[in-house]
């Protein structure tokens, strides 16, 4: 939803305009005003509601988060595997 509205705002701006529209979009102020938007948008959808659905964007976010951060040690291992196959080691 956010990157359709991105482009229907640059969509009729010329390449010259762009840098001065999207200069502003990365100053500290207006990333903290987007953040702070974001997280009241939350909590009133999610938090005053009484939806356990933050509960379950914690388990998720929890279980995707411990994947990512073991995956490298896991294509290690089996990087390991896969030359010891084609080298008739243990």
């Amino acid at each position: 939803m956010a990157m359709r509205n991105f482009y229907n705002e640059i969509k009729g701006m010329r390449v010259k305009e762009l840098p001065s529209h999207l200069k502003p979009m990365f100053s500290l102020d207006y990333v903290k005003k987007t953040i702070t938007k974001g997280l009241d948008n939350y909590n009133a959808k999610y938090i005053q509601t009484g939806s356990i659905d933050p509960l379950l964007h914690v388990c998720f976010g929890g279980m995707i988060f411990s994947y990512l951060v073991a995956l490298p040690e896991e294509r290690r291992h089996l990087e390991h595997q896969q030359h010891a196959k084609e080298h008739g080691g243990h």
